[in-house]
């Protein structure tokens, strides 16, 4: 669960930065020093809770925010200055206004409503990150015109302002990173008038630079979270955070235009650092603003979630070892581990092709890693062709970066040098956040 402060003394007036990952899978925790060291670290699974035969992600995501700061060591609880978390892009969640309970089932990054996509089409302007049918402004859109309910007291938040919320305790702040696909500007710091002119554009949340500190940690809870607070600093700051994807390249520290980070998780997310601004829907393509430069790219439903289905880890370990990555693979996949594709290609209906099956498990590996590879590199081929600035060095973070095999797989069929970042977890870049949020 959680690795701690044995090999650490920590002086009075020493101040730790606390950051949280909401990942698809699994949540963790890193806490660093202003140098970037980490002092403890540690993972949870959600707990799965039954409500009418579907997932009550919103009770498990908060069962594990709390889980996660129960396992922070308690000798190191009185040094932590700051809070970030990330979640995961596009999650959305529609609360009462008042209470922050939610209203329904939250919507998942991954979920599309092909309902609302020509209404927002029609208000949008062509091609903009909204458009695409698994945008946070399309789930908003679909709830709002198929739910009968009163809309008085309503609010959007994303998965990470959310959690957030019930750690600082004031309702409608979000960030614009987690923002973008709700509609917001963050190049004008604002939201655009097409979309402030709509009915529903009074349950949009307040928008923050991710970092920005919110209020100090809220120890007016019930009882039970109070006790797991104990501990923690009356002084602490909680911040805005951001999406996994950006705090994962936030870790990297790839901070020169054309470095770019690939984030190997359940999906395959891209984020590259451009110059230039560039946005297109009809490719899944959008850029993310950081500081005074651009984070482009975009997220297939590609990744390890495919691999999963398929092999154990300890069959993907074995396996791994067997392949010669210098060797092409014959094989022609895209791996899906559902109907539907976001980026490179933006297509609802596109089936997953992972057929035919050689007898060789190895050489069956060998092709989906290979194919994988290849979307990867049609991925960065066609934000070169966007505009953004050319990709010149691809760090890998995520679980497929400790794949050595994997890795040069994709330096031979990117041509470019890849190699695993000195951080790889997204908690680490919430926990950079953190330390941002209080400099």
């Amino acid at each position: 669960m959680t690795s701690g402060d044995a090999d650490f003394d920590l002086d009075v007036g020493e101040r730790l930065y606390l950051g949280m990952d909401f990942g698809t899978s699994g949540a963790r925790y890193a806490l660093i020093d202003k140098e970037g060291t980490i002092f403890a670290e540690g993972k949870r699974g959600y707990p799965l809770y039954l409500s009418k035969e579907t997932v009550d992600w919103t009770s498990s995501w908060k069962t594990t925010l709390f889980s996660l700061l129960e396992d922070v060591p308690v000798s190191l609880r009185p040094f932590v200055a700051s809070i970030a978390v990330d979640g995961t892009s596009a999650t959305t969640i529609i609360v009462d206004s008042t209470t922050g309970e939610p209203l329904c089932r939250p919507f998942l990054y991954n979920e599309s409503c092909p309902d609302a996509l020509p209404i927002v089409k029609s208000i949008a302007p062509a091609n903009h990150t909204v458009c695409s049918s698994s945008s946070t402004l399309c789930k908003l859109v679909s709830w709002w015109n198929s739910d009968n309910s009163n809309k008085d007291s309503v609010l959007l938040l994303h998965q990470a302002d959310w959690l957030l919320w019930l750690l600082h305790g004031t309702l409608g702040v979000s960030d614009y990173n987690n923002a973008l696909k709700v509609g917001y500007d963050p190049e004008l710091e604002s939201y655009p008038p097409w979309l402030l002119s709509q009915p529903y554009s009074r349950v949009l949340p307040s928008v923050q630079a991710p970092g920005t500190s919110i209020r100090i940690l809220y120890f007016e809870l019930n009882l039970i979270q109070k006790n797991i607070l104990a501990g923690f600093p009356k002084d602490c700051i909680v911040c805005t955070g951001t999406t996994d994807s950006i705090a994962a390249f936030l870790a990297a520290r790839a901070t020169k235009p054309g470095k770019a980070v690939t984030s190997l998780g359940s999906t395959l997310a891209i984020k590259l650092l451009s110059t230039n601004k560039i946005e297109d829907a009809r490719f899944g393509v959008y850029s993310h603003r950081l500081g005074d430069k651009w984070l482009v790219g975009g997220a297939s439903n590609t990744g390890g979630a495919v691999l999963r289905q398929i092999f154990t880890d300890e069959q993907l370990e074995k396996l791994s070892e067997q392949i010669n990555p210098m060797e092409a693979s014959p094989l022609d996949y895209y791996p899906l581990h559902a109907v539907g594709e976001r980026f490179p290609v933006a297509d609802l209906k596109m089936e997953p092709r992972l057929h035919p099956r050689p007898e060789s498990d190895v050489e069956y590996l060998h092709g989906i890693l290979e194919s994988i590879a290849r979307i990867e590199a049609k991925a960065y081929s066609l934000l070169k062709d966007l505009g953004a600035t050319q990709v010149e060095e691809v760090f890998t973070a995520g679980g497929g970066a400790k794949n050595e095999k994997w890795i040069k797989i994709r330096e031979r069929v990117l041509g470019l040098p890849v190699s695993r970042a000195l951080q790889t977890e997204a908690a680490y870049g919430a926990a950079l956040l953190a330390l941002s949020g209080v400099q």
